[in-house]
């Protein structure tokens, strides 16, 4: 056959990186664009702690999102300049960039994360979330044009995460800056995670949303056994915590609260597992973990 009568492939391939300061709501859009739940989600900033990859298959075109930890200034522990690390190598991976901001605030941390992007090749979309905030939408256009008269964005997108509003014309614009390229993964696959990841992510979840304000931080979960049975996964795993008194908190009076992490952690696994989960949950001390880099290893940050 005449070579110049093959025509190349129409079909596109590609990855985009969500990149952004903490809690301007990057993994809210990830799952807005998945059209199913893949990061926890919670008001608090830094609930992003790894590099996750959601994947969106149509008939012509893949794309492999990844989320990134949220990029940060300040935070001297070991854990703090891992997930700072993570944010920064994701970029190097990406044939598009997505630079989530929060509304009409240009904040020092938003800076640097456009010097991140300026020393990429690849094209930057600008993405403004949360404008339903906005007392006063006609500051939108004028806030755009003043972020992007000398930071060359390849163009500008209003959302709202949360609800989807102007997430499928910017799932649009991305895929046509996809390479064309065939498709890396499965038409059913949505995650490279494992389901142990997944259900490791949804306890912490729970610690997020239910203990105070700073405890969350002296959390992580680490999953003991994993063991599925016909109609049933028997889980367990154990929470983390770097003192005795935030052990006392996490189990609460008469195991109250622990109790309550694990009724709701449990709920969400069965969503996403589609089957019955028998969970216990254990809490233990590790004493400054966060500040530990074999305790980051032993528990998934040393990626």
């Amino acid at each position: 056959m005449d070579v110049e009568t093959i025509s190349p492939s129409t079909h596109r391939f590609g990855r985009v990186a969500l990149i952004g300061r903490p809690n301007v709501g990057k993994s809210t859009l990830l799952n807005a664009l998945l059209g199913t739940k893949l990061s926890i989600v919670t008001p608090k900033p830094q609930t992003t702690r790894h590099r996750i990859l959601g994947i969106v298959t149509h008939a012509d075109s893949q794309i492999a999102f990844i989320d990134t930890p949220g990029l940060h200034q300040g935070g001297k522990r070991a854990l703090n300049r891992q997930l700072n690390r993570i944010a920064r190598q994701v970029p190097d991976e990406a044939d598009v960039l997505v630079h989530v901001i929060d509304g009409i605030r240009w904040r020092d941390e938003d800076e640097d994360v456009w010097k991140l992007i300026a020393a990429q090749s690849s094209p930057c979309l600008l993405v403004v979330n949360k404008v339903d905030k906005l007392p006063d939408k006609t500051t939108l256009l004028p806030f755009a044009a003043q972020v992007t008269q000398e930071r060359p964005y390849k163009s500008v997108h209003f959302i709202v995460a949360r609800r989807g509003d102007g997430v499928r014309a910017l799932l649009d614009e991305l895929v046509g800056l996809m390479p064309h390229g065939d498709a890396e993964y499965g038409e059913d696959e949505f995650t490279d995670r494992s389901e142990r990841f997944l259900v490791a992510e949804m306890i912490r979840e729970q610690l997020m949303l239910q203990l105070a304000e700073e405890l969350p931080y002296a959390t992580a979960v680490e999953i003991e056994r994993f063991e599925d049975e016909p109609g049933l996964t028997r889980i367990g795993a154990v929470i983390w915590v770097e003192r005795d008194g935030q052990k006392g908190i996490v189990i609460g009076a008469g195991g109250g609260q622990l109790k309550k992490i694990g009724s709701s952690a449990r709920r969400a696994m069965e969503t996403v597992l589609d089957r019955r989960v028998f969970l216990e949950l254990f809490v233990r001390v590790r004493e400054s973990w966060s500040d530990d880099a074999a305790a980051l290893r032993q528990f998934g940050y040393s990626e």
